[in-house]
């Protein structure tokens, strides 16, 4: 498995020149780096091919491995928006990621699907659930096709977007779409507050394209329950052991925000611990 580091770990990098953000993650004792698209940073929906085969070759010099991109995205122009012009742009934010991911060399795209209504909104406000679940249908089947094409997959995330709350909804989800560029980019500390994240590796198995670690205390079941790696209740002995049983060796990504110095030393250490178990 490839320890690797979300660039968004890494305070200010949105602001940072590339080798900067490549050499940090080497130097802290990580082998690759997630990169992330979004409407600001070193990946946007504009990048041309030539700024992302730049990037790539910037990351080789360092010794780094680009190891998927995320995207946040899929927040501010959701598959499920009741706009349809809002749902049309985010068909295209997601194919221009896909395009973005073939050009950095990747094979896993995280892909928000769509939501119900933003976290802390009124529960009156929000999209049907069947509704919302046709909606990503619609909006993903569009782009399957693209995904096949440039040897992407489609990184279903399991996220706080109430909706695909069940390791089987989202294995049934996955599996709707018959095709391998379709598949989960699963973070294991996002369903703490609701499940187990070893039953969520056991049932995707083989569909799993891409891990997030991140830990969580569900003593606290809030957005500020999410804690230091090894802090929280994610049971890790038994994530590791459903990973290696389902024969995953692909990118373990820390998912954090904003760290720099010791803090980013301790996650690296404590990524360590995980992926000996």
């Amino acid at each position: 498995m490839l320890k690797s580091l979300s660039v968004w770990a890494l305070k200010n990098s949105d602001s940072r020149p590339a080798d900067w953000a490549f050499a940090e993650v080497r130097e802290r004792g990580f082998e690759g780096i997630e990169l992330a698209i979004g409407l600001r940073g070193l990946v946007t929906p504009d990048s041309t091919e030539k700024d992302c085969k730049a990037l790539v070759h910037v990351a080789s010099a360092e010794g780094i491995r680009i190891s998927s991109l995320a995207s946040g995205l899929g927040w501010q122009f959701p598959l499920t928006a009741d706009d349809p012009e809002v749902r049309r742009k985010g068909v295209e934010m997601i194919r221009k990621s896909i395009y973005a991911a073939r050009w950095l060399e990747v094979k896993a795209l995280l892909v928000v699907p769509g939501l119900l209504a933003p976290i802390g909104a009124d529960s009156k406000e929000h999209v049907p659930y069947d509704v919302a679940y046709d909606r990503m249908e619609a909006g993903l089947t569009q782009l399957v096709s693209v995904a096949e094409e440039l040897g992407v997959v489609l990184g279903i995330e399991n996220v706080w977007n109430r909706i695909l709350l069940s390791p089987l909804e989202m294995r049934d989800f996955i599996d709707d779409f018959v095709s391998d560029a379709v598949g989960s980019y699963l973070d294991v500390g996002n369903m703490i507050v609701f499940g187990y994240a070893e039953d969520w590796v056991r049932i995707l198995g083989p569909r799993i394209c891409c891990v997030h670690f991140k830990d969580f205390k569900r003593s606290v079941g809030t957005l500020q329950g999410f804690c230091d790696l090894l802090e929280g209740d994610v049971n890790y002995p038994a994530v590791m052991k459903a990973l290696r049983e389902a024969g995953y060796d692909g990118p373990c990504v820390a998912e954090f925000f904003g760290l720099e110095g010791a803090a980013l030393d301790k996650l690296s250490k404590a990524m360590d611990t995980i992926l000996a178990m």
